[in-house]
C-alpha cells in the first residue's frame, strides 16, 4: 500500500477550543498543540497503521450549509448510548435537525462550532472498537467513488446498501469510511478533509501520480506555494491532501 489515511482535517474558527472538545468527547489525547493548530488522537495511535486522527487547523471562513464530511460516534449498549448523547449536549454539543425522521438508529448533533456528527446506538462491528466508529463522505454517486476511495485509503469495500458503501481498514480497525449518497450539491470547500500520507520510504509524487490516474485533480484552494503537501479532489470535487512521506 503506497497510502494510507493519516488524518481527518477540521477548518475551525479556535482550533484550541475545538480540539479539546474533541479531545474530551472521544477520550483522546492531544499530541500537538498550538494556536492554529491541534491534533488528537487515541493514546496508542503511532501514525502507521492507517488509522486517522483528528486535527484542527485555525480558517476564517464561515460554515456554509451542512458539511459533507462527519464523524459518527460509537456507542456499546442502550445506557451508553444515552449517556453520550447527554455528555456531549451538557458539554456544549447542540441537537440539530438535518431532515432525518428520529427512528434512523442515531442521534444528530453539532459540536460548538456547528459541525454536525452522530452518535449510533449500539451495532455490533463497532462494539469494542473505539470511540470513533466512522467517518462518512456525503457524495452524488456512491459506487463511483467506491474503487477511487478504496485506493487512495487501501481500505475495502464491504458493504453496499442501497448504493450507499463501507470502507473498512484491511484488520478491522475503526472508524470505517462510509461513503453515502446525497443528492444535494456541494457548495464551497469542504470544511472538513482527509489527509493520505505516503510511508517513509515512498514517493509523494508518485503518489500524487497515481491518485491523478484514478481520477483525483489538482485544487487551489488558497494553499500557496510554499506548503509540503498536495492538494487533491476526489472525482467529485471533496477535497483531499497528499503529505510528505511518513
Amino acid at each position: 500500500m503506497a497510502t494510507r489515511w493519516f488524518s481527518v482535517v477540521i477548518d475551525s474558527a479556535d482550533p484550541r477550543a475545538l480540539g479539546f472538545w474533541w479531545r474530551d468527547a472521544l477520550g483522546w489525547s492531544v499530541l500537538y498543540e498550538a494556536d492554529d493548530e491541534v491534533v488528537v488522537a487515541p493514546p496508542d495511535l503511532t501514525g502507521s497503521e492507517g488509522v486517522p486522527g483528528l486535527v484542527f487547523v485555525k480558517v476564517t471562513d464561515a460554515k456554509l450549509g451542512k458539511n459533507r464530511v462527519h464523524l459518527d460516534l460509537a456507542s456499546q449498549d442502550d445506557a451508553d448510548f444515552a449517556a453520550i448523547v447527554q455528555r456531549l449536549l451538557a458539554s456544549g454539543a447542540t441537537e440539530v435537525d438535518i431532515g432525518q425522521s428520529g427512528d434512523e438508529g442515531w442521534t444528530v448533533l453539532a459540536d460548538p462550532e456547528g459541525n454536525e456528527f452522530c452518535v449510533l446506538e449500539p451495532r455490533e462491528h463497532y462494539l469494542g472498537g473505539g470511540a470513533l466508529a466512522s467517518v462518512v463522505l456525503d457524495v452524488s454517486d456512491p459506487l463511483a467513488l467506491a474503487d477511487f476511495w478504496a485506493a487512495a485509503t487501501g481500505r475495502s469495500v464491504i458493504h453496499h446498501d442501497d448504493g450507499d458503501v463501507t470502507l473498512r481498514h484491511p484488520d478491522g480497525l475503526l472508524p470505517d469510511l462510509d461513503v453515502l449518497r446525497l443528492p444535494d450539491p456541494k457548495v464551497g470547500k469542504n470544511r472538513l478533509h482527509l489527509d493520505m500520507a505516503p510511508a517513509a520510504d515512498d514517493d509523494q509524487a508518485a503518489e500524487v501520480a497515481r491518485l491523478v490516474a484514478l481520477g483525483a485533480k489538482p485544487v487551489d484552494v488558497g494553499q500557496g506555494p510554499e506548503v509540503r503537501w498536495v492538494v487533491l479532489t476526489d472525482p467529485e470535487g471533496n477535497e483531499f491532501c497528499v503529505l510528505t512521506p511518513r
